[in-house]
């Protein structure tokens, strides 16, 4: 076939038909639900539109308590019950229409992917994970007059990802001059080559787009396989994954216990998204502190899981997901104004008194920085307060605050795991209508 349709496939024409002959719709219920706000959104199904739903309610800060997922049969039907940070119910009235306009426009445009911007260069980089290479890292673009305005950093499993946004610092936007980026590349290598013999470091730099940034952390570390166990290294999870058969269905059947934490929903479909897995039907159910998550799922050929090495790297990849940014190490938040060369002191601070950077979420807005970062000490345990007083003494008492209690060290209730199979799910879905939607408690 040629002419108009160019490169589009009659399916691509026919999903196209169906989304315009059913617009997608977003119901707000603040009334059945006492304790949460009750999101519903229906609409023709398309491939990642789940993750795109789940990625704007986590963009918006809300905390997924409870979910019921359905994207079978060409439609998908799925209730989200929401709460704002504090767990308190949503009442803006203003902030729910944001909501609901966000919902039925941002989501379904298919954010996952990259979006134009000449504003920033962005960087991109894998490693092995060691004491002082954010140090490092900020020392070059430092000395290269590059302001890093965004970042974020995560670190698991001894490697290390980060996603930079920088400016020039004489223009204020992105980097076009090609030996300024040709040196950043040259002395960024270099960086990331000391002590990277497992692994080979990769970095790219670009100034052409944006994407998603946590999203495309989760895309780096996969690719980076950092779920593969290490040789030597004794393996402990307090998450708990299983992943069984449903013959009779042709799906198989993802359970997960965890400890509950914000975003851990969009990180576990991440994961499934990242190894070409479709999520039919599932159920979210968070209580005291505690997740548990089921899912039907067939990989993007249609089959399900069929060997037992696949289910083991399902298994993996999902816990390692869960953990990239299980933030149980303590928590720093620096407020103060901006400037080149900030980060580039604060983590040579850390360093000098040994701490290391797990995680770091790094933003900056009208001239003002303010960074979190997630530490430990050079061992992985617990940071002694004496050190963090000295810190505070270096960089400013009322500029670096600590996030919680210094001595507490969190952990997982040890509770009996209990099993959330839809015993009766295929049953209700027979008649694939709308009115499973409104049977949601």
């Amino acid at each position: 076939m040629s002419g108009g349709l160019g490169l589009l496939t009659m399916d691509d024409v026919y999903a196209k038909f169906i989304s315009r002959m059913n617009p997608t719709r977003v119901v707000i219920d603040n009334e059945s639900c006492e304790h949460a706000t009750i999101i519903e959104v229906v609409s023709a199904n398309k491939n990642g539109l789940l993750l795109e739903v789940v990625q704007v309610l986590s963009d918006l800060n809300l905390i997924i308590t409870k979910a019921y997922i359905s994207s079978d049969g060409g439609w998908f039907m799925d209730v989200f019950n929401v709460t704002d940070c504090d767990g308190k119910k949503i009442r803006d009235e203003g902030f729910l229409n944001y909501i609901q306009k966000t919902l039925e426009t941002d989501a379904l445009r298919g954010l996952n992917g990259v979006m134009p911007c000449k504003e920033h260069t962005s960087i991109e980089l894998t490693s092995t994970d060691r004491p002082g290479l954010l140090s490092e890292i900020f020392a070059v673009l430092t000395d290269l007059r590059c302001n890093v305005v965004n970042s974020e950093i995560w670190t698991h499993n001894s490697r290390a990802a980060a996603v930079i946004y920088v400016t020039d610092q004489e223009t204020g936007g992105a980097i076009e001059d090609p030996k300024h980026l040709s040196m950043m590349n040259e002395l960024l290598c270099n960086v990331l080559k000391v002590n990277s013999n497992f692994k080979t470091p990769r970095l790219k730099i670009s100034s052409s787009g944006i994407m998603h940034t946590q999203r495309r952390l989760h895309q780096m570390m996969f690719a980076d396989r950092d779920f593969e166990r290490l040789e030597g290294v004794k393996h402990s999870s307090r998450n708990h994954v299983c992943v069984l058969d449903c013959n009779d269905r042709d799906y198989t059947v993802v359970t997960v216990r965890s400890k509950d934490r914000p975003k851990l929903l969009f990180d576990t479909l991440c994961s499934l998204a990242d190894m070409q897995y479709v999520v039919f039907h599932g159920t979210v159910i968070t209580e005291r502190m505690e997740a548990y998550q089921e899912y039907y799922i067939r990989h993007m050929d249609g089959l399900p899981v069929s060997s037992e090495a696949e289910r083991q790297r399902v298994i993996e990849c999902l816990e390692a997901a869960i953990k990239r940014r299980a933030s149980e190490e303590l928590e720093l938040e620096l407020c103060t104004d901006d400037r080149l060369g900030l980060l580039s002191d604060i983590t040579r601070i850390f360093r000098e008194n040994g701490l290391c950077i797990r995680q770091a979420e790094i933003s900056t807005r009208g001239g003002k920085a303010k960074d979190t970062f997630f530490v430990t000490d050079v061992y992985g345990k617990h940071v002694d307060p004496k050190i963090i007083g000295l810190i505070k003494q270096q960089i400013g008492q009322n500029i670096l605050q600590v996030k919680g209690n210094l001595n507490v060290s969190p952990k997982l209730p040890q509770e009996t795991a209990r099993s959330f199979l839809f015993t009766n799910l295929f049953r209700s879905l027979g008649s694939q209508n709308f009115g499973l939607i409104r049977s949601y408690p």
